[in-house]
């Protein structure tokens, strides 16, 4: 583990979970594109967060029991799929199943947060994490800023194209670069491992304030930033349409 390691992860943890918050400034391009009701729209950033949920139950544990590094290509393969999904789609239905897939994948962040701290020495642990969760950081941070100005220029689809060829690309580099894991000579089974997320939760009281906190501040946040986009759309087309009348 090195800097160059270090630094590949984090680039590749904002990225992946950039693709999370893609849609929230898109969400008056994808509906006025596809003839969706304001009040449905909603949809899209529920349909990833929704697929986010279930692959830290169901995707996340597989980081136990199969190596990280051929998960985490998995991952970045089928998600680039996901994204030339939503992309094409055209069809309401297809697109939030293309972005719940999305989302379902994007929990290669916390496998890429594990693997960081694995590879990395004990005295460097602590340094190592760090740096790859400021990339997940940076890219919810930068996700929404780059996916409106991506989308002004060439439209809500080019968001996702561009994406798909940047995971796809990033597939091609931890190829090259990225050490593989050890795996612990005996693993438990696949559902013994969803079974420990139970019990890890109903015995941690500590986990448990952590979770509901994390909860909160999520769907406040997820919720503002939704709910902004509308409304912030709607001055710029009243004036567009005041100004037709006026020298139209």
């Amino acid at each position: 583990m090195n800097r160059w390691i270090t630094l590949l992860l984090a680039a590749t943890c904002a990225m992946a979970v950039a693709t999370v918050y893609f849609a929230q400034p898109l969400l008056e391009s994808i509906g006025s594109d596809l003839g969706v009701a304001q009040r449905q729209i909603g949809w899209v950033v529920g349909a990833t967060q929704a697929g986010y949920a279930l692959g830290l139950i169901l995707i996340v544990p597989l980081g136990d029991l199969i190596e990280r590094k051929r998960l985490l290509l998995v991952q970045l393969l089928v998600a680039a799929l996901a994204l030339v999904g939503v992309g094409l789609a055209q069809d309401w239905l297809v697109l939030l199943a293309a972005l719940a897939l999305v989302g379902l994948m994007a929990v290669m962040v916390q496998v890429m947060v594990a693997h960081a701290a694995t590879l990395a020495t004990p005295a460097s642990q602590g340094q190592a994490v760090g740096t790859v969760t400021s990339g997940i950081v940076l890219g919810i941070l930068l996700a929404r800023l780059v996916s409106g100005a991506l989308a002004d220029l060439a439209g809500w689809r080019s968001v996702y194209f561009v994406a798909a060829a940047l995971l796809m690309l990033m597939a091609v580099v931890l190829w090259r670069w990225l050490p593989a894991s050890r795996l612990p000579a005996q693993r438990p089974g696949y559902l013994r491992l969803i079974g420990s997320l139970y019990a890890l939760y109903r015995h941690d009281s500590l986990l448990r304030r952590r979770g509901l906190l994390g909860l909160l501040i999520f769907a406040a946040f997820s919720v503002l930033w939704s709910a902004m986009v509308l409304p912030l759309s709607a001055p710029a087309l009243a004036l567009s349409h005041t100004e037709i009348g006026l020298f139209g």
